[in-house]
């Protein structure tokens, strides 16, 4: 692998470990360095971090949020007392 390869992904830990993870694109790099743009890409992909991905994420944590409400509202809207009257 190139020394500018390896200066670019030592600066870059979570690529090293997106490496490591994917063994195939040590061989990638060592024959075709340009491709350093594609292994971002696949790397955030990877972690979560394109745009599809961030807007699921948000997704999901507003109706975990909206099912919280709703709960809490239900618990509000039951009788402080449920056993009944007292005698």
């Amino acid at each position: 692998m190139r020394v500018e390869v390896q200066q670019f992904l030592a600066e870059r830990q979570e690529l090293r470990y997106f490496i490591r993870q994917n063994p195939n694109w040590y061989r990638k790099l060592s024959r075709d360095p340009s491709q350093v743009a594609i292994l971002e890409k696949e790397a955030n992909q990877f972690y979560g971090r394109t745009l599809p991905q961030r807007v699921e994420k948000v997704q999901n944590s507003l109706s975990l949020a909206m099912m919280m409400i709703e709960m809490l509202k239900m618990g509000q809207a039951t009788p402080a007392n449920p056993q009944g009257p007292a005698e």
